[in-house]
């Protein structure tokens, strides 16, 4: 397919990413970075994606690995393996590239990274982001993407749960 780039394409170690960010803000692009689990992508997910993409020319998204996610979050997550999720992220349109990354918050990526506008969910306040610090040490922006209510991983697997144990009892 002419134009067409596979999802798998647009993940990248982030080495190689720096590099390809680095030409692309050259040519005056703006960076624009999120982070997170993406364990069960729900619509919360896509629109906080697109409402990042929407404040630059390229989007990046960090994907926590399997093990940070574990060390987060309970109940055997995740669920999906990281580089499952970063492939199923780089599918989406809005994404640009996508790089896994082994710690619990994403402080590291984003000091590599230097987006010039990161973004996070409205769940978090400039002064709860563990990464903010990062952010204002360079100069960079930071912006809380609207939550979708009723619609986290959490609450996701709570349904998908719920569903599960009905259809047990049923049996």
């Amino acid at each position: 397919m002419a134009g067409h780039t596979a999802a798998r394409d647009k993940v990248h170690q982030l080495p190689e990413l720096l590099q390809l960010l680095q030409r692309r803000r050259s040519h005056g692009e703006t960076v624009v970075c999120t982070n997170g689990h993406f364990d069960l992508l729900h619509i919360g997910h896509l629109r906080a994606l697109e409402y990042a993409a929407a404040l630059g020319n390229i989007l990046v998204v960090g994907v926590n690995d399997d093990a940070s996610v574990r060390a987060l979050k309970p109940n055997g997550r995740p669920l999906v393996p990281a580089a499952e999720r970063a492939e199923l992220l780089a599918a989406l349109a809005c994404v640009d590239y996508v790089v896994v990354f082994a710690e619990t918050t994403a402080e590291r990526l984003l000091e590599e990274l230097r987006p010039e506008v990161y973004v996070k969910g409205a769940d978090y306040s400039e002064e709860t982001l563990p990464e903010a610090h990062v952010i204002r040490a360079y100069g960079g922006r930071i912006a809380l993407a609207p939550l979708v209510p009723d619609h986290s991983t959490s609450d996701l697997e709570r349904r998908i749960r719920r569903a599960t144990d009905g259809e047990s009892r049923a049996l």
